[in-house]
């Protein structure tokens, strides 16, 4: 009998070994030549393809940074969160949506496809209602998928729109969670403000527009860096205080996405668009004075000491991509991103997996310090390339 429990504890043992040393190992081995690319096309190729793998089995992103007996984290329900995949997932979406842009692709068209019946229902509703206002980028995501019928999946867009509604709060502009009712995080305008304009101009709900521009106006207002146009990572609606740090890369990407993505879906001549321009171009001096000689962008962009951070690299990329239409930016921004795509090409693996992007955020000035692969980066490094090389034309 004693003999069978020690059989039993040493396997449990073991597994739990495994579970802690497998990843180690893996990341070991997996940056052995990383960095390796030289063509873009090859680059794009390669990340494009380690992309569509991950829309149909995206890998589970940690909510905390143990590295040591992980078994315990995940038998607490503590390793991963749903809500966290729909950031990875929408990133994805945009990714190859603007990959198809480039040139028909069948195979890729169908994992596409794929994706969305896993999502949907026949009624075009989804199939597991979201509760938080994340999701509305993943709904973004949909809506940029050229070559696919989105209006059979109007039921699930009115119902972000509804769920964002029912998140909004006493100061008029959108709370991340109702149980912080007072505070406003920058995430929350890549979240929403995208889907808000492109939402609200296709359904003709200016309601949905000026919501965006609200919360893009009162975070500019409240939240950002005097004279240096950074945003902390959130703000006290009671006292108009901020939060958390200034610089925070991803907290700079976030802000940039919505920011840039919002301005795009704004057609010429609408009211918004002079407003956000201004935005626009304030925001893209200010970040490309924080450019590293490498291209990249660190996780605390105003320390050059921190470590370099892929996810905000490649958001803060594709903002500069876009921002080059306006043409007193043309050339320092065009300058801006293709450093940034060559930072990226030197930080992807053998495999095409877009390395050292920082984990998941804790809490406001909480910051993860652990710097592997995340399907977000990935989505915008397949965003960014495939824009890139429309915009030069080939």
């Amino acid at each position: 009998m004693l003999e069978i429990l020690a059989a039993i504890l040493l396997i449990i043992v073991a597994i739990i070994v495994c579970i802690d040393v497998i990843p180690v190992g893996r990341d070991w081995l997996s940056r052995i030549h990383i960095g390796r690319y030289k063509d873009k096309q090859a680059w794009n190729q390669s990340i494009t393809h380690i992309g569509v793998s991950w829309l149909k089995h995206t890998p589970k992103i940690k909510v905390t940074d143990n590295v040591r007996l992980v078994a315990i984290d995940m038998l607490k329900g503590n390793y991963s969160k749903s809500v966290i995949q729909h950031w990875q997932e929408a990133s994805l979406l945009l990714g190859l949506s603007e990959r198809l842009k480039n040139g028909a692709d069948n195979e890729l068209k169908s994992s596409v496809e794929q994706y969305l019946k896993t999502k949907f229902d026949e009624n075009g509703q989804w199939r597991e209602p979201p509760v938080y206002i994340d999701s509305a980028i993943l709904a973004y995501g949909v809506m940029k998928l050229d070559g696919i019928d989105i209006t059979k999946y109007k039921p699930a867009l009115d119902s972000i729109w509804e769920l964002i509604q029912a998140h909004i709060g006493e100061d008029g502009t959108v709370q991340y969670r109702k149980f912080m009712k007072d505070y406003r995080y920058v995430d929350t305008i890549g979240f929403i403000c995208p889907f808000l304009v492109s939402y609200g101009i296709k359904y003709n709900n200016e309601a949905c527009v000026q919501l965006a521009v609200k919360q893009l106006e009162q975070y500019e207002r409240y939240g950002m860096l005097d004279g240096h146009c950074i945003p902390s990572h959130a703000y006290h609606t009671k006292n108009a205080l901020p939060l958390g740090l200034f610089g925070w890369g991803r907290g700079l990407g976030w802000l940039a996405i919505g920011l840039i993505d919002a301005w795009r879906e704004l057609p010429d001549g609408h009211e918004a668009k002079e407003k956000l321009d201004l935005f626009v171009k304030k925001f893209a001096r200010a970040i490309l004075a924080f450019q590293r000689p490498d291209g990249n962008w660190n996780w605390t962009v105003t320390r050059n000491e921190t470590r370099a951070d892929s996810s905000t690299t490649a958001t803060l990329g594709w903002f500069l991509l876009q921002a080059s239409q306006i043409n007193e930016l043309a050339e320092p921004c065009t300058e801006g991103a293709e450093r940034a795509i060559h930072y990226l090409m030197k930080v992807t693996r053998r495999n095409g997996a877009v390395d050292f992007s920082q984990g998941d955020t804790k809490d406001i000035g909480v910051y993860s310090m652990l710097f592997n692969v995340l399907p977000f980066t990935q989505g915008f490094c397949i965003r960014l390339v495939n824009g890139h090389s429309k915009a030069v034309g080939r």
